[in-house]
């Protein structure tokens, strides 16, 4: 796979198993999907926690927060 979705071949080999129409769709499925998944990873931030939290249980003791 390429960074746009399937190779010309791997897309004719599904086209010609399961018809052209069927084919067309799930590859371009596929490209959208690939295209969503880059855009996630471009965008990715990590989050750190500068000040812990701690919560208070029902008892009232504090525990420190997940």
């Amino acid at each position: 796979m390429n960074r746009t979705g399937l190779t010309f071949n791997s897309r004719k080999a599904l086209m010609n198993n399961i018809g052209e129409a069927a084919g067309t769709e799930i590859a371009n499925l596929i490209a959208e999907m690939a295209a969503e998944i880059e855009e996630l990873r471009r965008t990715k931030v990590n989050v750190t926690r500068i000040v812990p939290t701690t919560n208070v249980n029902l008892m009232g003791r504090s525990e420190d927060a997940l």
